[in-house]
């Protein structure tokens, strides 16, 4: 569903036609991520048309970026730790 709204706008009626789930499922997972702010959603007509959110999205991306560089540097001292322990010596 995320994938598909990357590909642009699209109604909730359209979603659930194009994945193997019901109506309502898909009705509340849009529900879920416009909560955490990853999609958005406009009235046309009668339909609700969703898309992604570049607000949400961004820093979602900014999340993992920081959680990925924090994480890598762990990584990276505990490689270094252990690479200077006596038993690693060969």
């Amino acid at each position: 569903m995320f994938e598909r709204l990357g590909q642009g706008p699209c109604a909730v009626g359209e979603l659930a036609g194009e994945l193997p789930v019901s109506r309502p499922a898909v009705s509340q997972h849009l529900k879920v991520l416009k909560a955490a702010g990853l999609v958005r959603d406009r009235a046309v007509g009668t339909r609700r048309v969703y898309s992604l959110d570049p607000v949400g999205i961004d820093a979602l991306r900014a999340y993992f970026t920081h959680f990925w560089s924090t994480a890598l540097s762990a990584f990276r001292d505990e490689v270094n730790r252990q690479a200077s322990t006596p038993e690693h010596d060969t």
